[in-house]
């Protein structure tokens, strides 16, 4: 049971105190000392501070303050008890019941003028009597004495205010082996509390012998269990009970930025959208997304049928690179028309003059999981060029990244739900039918996105964005930037189209005198003339010379000039005769088609040849046969084409001379203008 708070005491001249044992009277107060006279007349001055702070002083005369206690954790029967008691003692003390009119008078049966203290409680004990309760005059003392000492708490049921144990009177035994049963069942599949009680029976004849401890009756043991596995989703969902498991057992809180880009968090997670892929299939795509933490901004934010390790490196590229404004995107977009700092940011780079209300964002650290596209060599060579400290989350702790992972839990809250194909998380949450909607193409889902990021969640107010000084106001991703740039005193400068191709892949080739090969591909171009069947200088990789590729677009590559410097852009040979944009993993699938075939040995054109029949049978529809039209097959056409984006690369160089002949002897093909994509129209059609 609690202890009863100490009452709080006016000390004033006159008062009678016990200190150190005697007994005195105050004689006069200051603002330091005090004067105290005892029995015998003799005079003592104490320090006011120390009288006070000693715990032995007791006043025995003198006003009281009762201890204030709240009465909300009180059952409301309780309290209402305690309120009618209160009405009458204040009756019997003053002669006028709690907060009286002005022109309320006293009876004279409680007249405290007319009436002694022991006739105004007779008179009450009667009152109380005829109303029919039946309360006698020692019992309405005991309540006056309590009310006097502890205020409305001494009239309070003190039984309402024990405290109970969740077990209540169980054997603490029974107790142990319940809460280790219930720990048990964190990555079990959901069972029942009658699994759990005979799981309970086991722990405790291993640990006391059989018989030894016997288990409660059955409405106990369930009473029991549900006090002990509450919050926990023991007999819920597994995944909710997993997920709450790993929530540090401590107090934890989230880590503050002072400045953009200094603490960031990537992560992936699949859209709950059905995405209508090149070959008319539908799927769902995973989301990888780059949160600042002190802005709450989305850096970037990409859509992909599978994630690589080259979405991740290419994600921070697309960070540092301005977000170009698009057609049909309203003004209001710009960055000119925003509050972030355009003017400051234009001065840095020209091409924000004209790029959507997106801040760049350099990042210092990026915290991500432990998943392979990200412990990837390939990414952590990008961030290693751009000066990125990489910092990996604990093993299965996902409190490590708790912003990342509630941003793409938001895009699904705010911007999924609304578009058209979203099926929900899972099939429980899925409507009827649901695969027969309309659904938007991955392009045309990705320009939705990022038209949203900068229309909706750079300008939405969050609140994690809450000033401290100002906490009633909370500010949007764009508001926050404006705010930290002025006091982190630096902005961000974006990737120049060198830098961008820094980012890339890199492997080491021989100018031969056909150009460059790469994955049986030949790239060429006239500026790669005087370094042919050349020495590149670098003696450790023989001779070779750098190049850089993009795995989504092979139509060029990059070379590094190693005597002059910058870069050599070099176009594929078959660049005319195949569609483009040309995936380096759809060129790769039809290599292995032809293997299958028997022709090991294919030439190029031949590879060339089945990549463009890859591309046509995908634009023309799932064939008829369906042997011909594999899942990896339509998995790989709609990475091709999904992931191949206009990114910020060096143009090609401007030749006086004609292109390789390679290129210049292929005839023009004729350009076939394709419809937009209707999904209303789609949705009417009947299959």
């Amino acid at each position: 049971m609690t202890r009863p708070t100490p009452r709080s005491t006016i000390l004033r001249v006159g008062d009678e105190i016990r200190w150190g044992g005697d007994a005195f009277t105050v004689a006069a107060l200051t603002a330091e000392h005090v004067r105290l006279v005892d029995a015998a007349g003799a005079p003592t001055v104490a320090r006011l501070p120390d009288l006070l702070g000693d715990p032995a002083l007791e006043v025995l005369s003198g006003p009281t303050i009762a201890p204030l206690r709240s009465l909300d954790s009180l059952p409301a029967e309780v309290v209402e008890a305690a309120r009618w008691w209160e009405r009458h003692i204040v009756e019997v003390l003053t002669g006028l019941p709690p907060d009286p009119d002005a022109r309320q008078r006293s009876k004279p049966k409680y007249d405290a003028g007319l009436r002694s203290l022991r006739q105004r409680e007779l008179a009450k004990v009667e009152e109380l009597t005829l109303a029919g309760h039946r309360i006698g005059w020692s019992t309405l003392k005991r309540r006056r004495l309590d009310y006097e000492r502890d205020g409305i708490w001494g009239l309070v049921d003190q039984r309402a205010t024990r405290g109970r144990s969740p077990a209540g009177r169980v054997d603490a035994r029974v107790v142990e082996a319940v809460a280790r049963a219930i720990a048990e069942e964190t990555d079990r599949s959901t069972g029942t509390v009658s699994r759990l009680r005979r799981r309970t029976e086991q722990l405790l004849a291993a640990e006391h012998g059989p018989g030894v401890v016997a288990l409660p009756a059955q409405r106990t043991f369930y009473r029991l269990v549900a006090r002990l596995s509450q919050g926990k989703h023991t007999f819920g969902s597994a995944r909710t009970r997993r997920s709450l498991a790993k929530q540090p057992e401590g107090p934890f809180s989230t880590l503050v930025a002072a400045r953009p880009g200094e603490l960031m968090q990537i992560d992936s997670t699949p859209l709950d959208v059905r995405v209508v892929l090149s070959d008319g299939q539908v799927d769902r795509v995973e989301m990888t997304g780059l949160v600042d933490l002190a802005t709450r901004s989305i850096a970037a934010l990409v859509l992909a049928p599978s994630t690589k390790s080259v979405d991740a490196a290419l994600l921070l590229a697309r960070a540092l690179t301005p977000e170009p404004m698009r057609p049909g995107w309203s003004d209001a977009l710009r960055m000119s028309r925003s509050v972030l700092p355009h003017r400051s940011l234009t001065s840095v780079d020209q091409r924000l003059a004209e790029a959507a209300a997106r801040p760049v964002i350099a990042p210092e650290t990026i915290v991500f999981d432990h998943g392979k596209v990200f412990l990837s060599q390939n990414f952590r060579s990008a961030a290693r060029a751009l000066g990125i400290s990489l910092q990996p989350a604990h093993p299965d702790t996902p409190t490590d990244k708790p912003v990342v992972e509630r941003t793409l839990g938001s895009v699904a809250t705010l911007f999924a739900q609304h578009v058209a194909g979203y099926v929900g998380s899972s099939i429980e949450r899925r409507g009827r039918r649901a695969e027969e909607s309309a659904a938007w193409s991955m392009i045309e889902l990705q320009g939705l996105l990022d038209e949203w990021v900068i229309t909706v969640w750079q300008n939405r107010p969050h609140e994690g964005l809450r000033d401290p000084i100002t906490p009633d106001k909370a500010l949007s991703p764009n508001e926050k930037y404006a705010a930290l740039v002025a006091a982190a005193g630096h902005v961000a400068v974006p990737l120049s189209a060198d830098d961008f191709v820094e980012l890339l892949p890199s492997t080491w080739r021989v100018i031969n005198s056909y150009g460059i090969r790469i994955a049986r591909r030949t790239y060429d171009a006239k500026a790669l003339n005087p370094y042919r069947r050349q020495h590149s200088g670098v003696d450790h990789k023989n001779g070779r010379w750098e190049l850089h590729y993009d795995p989504y677009d092979v139509s060029r590559v990059w070379i590094r000039n190693h005597h002059h410097g910058g870069w050599i852009t070099a176009t594929w040979t078959h660049l005319r005769t195949t569609p483009t944009p040309f995936g380096e993993l759809a060129w790769q699938h039809a290599r292995e088609i032809l293997a299958r075939r028997g022709n090991d040995h294919a030439t190029e054109a031949e590879i060339a040849h089945a990549a463009a029949d890859l591309l046509d049978r995908a634009e023309n529809g799932p064939p008829t046969n369906e042997s011909k039209s594999s899942a990896r097959t339509r998995r790989v056409v709609g990475r091709t084409e999904a992931t191949a984006r206009a990114q910020p690369k060096p143009a090609p160089q401007q030749d006086d001379d004609t292109e390789p002949a390679a290129i210049a002897e292929a005839p023009m093909a004729k350009v076939i203008p394709l419809g937009v994509f209707d999904p209303f129209e789609e949705a009417r059609k009947r299959w």
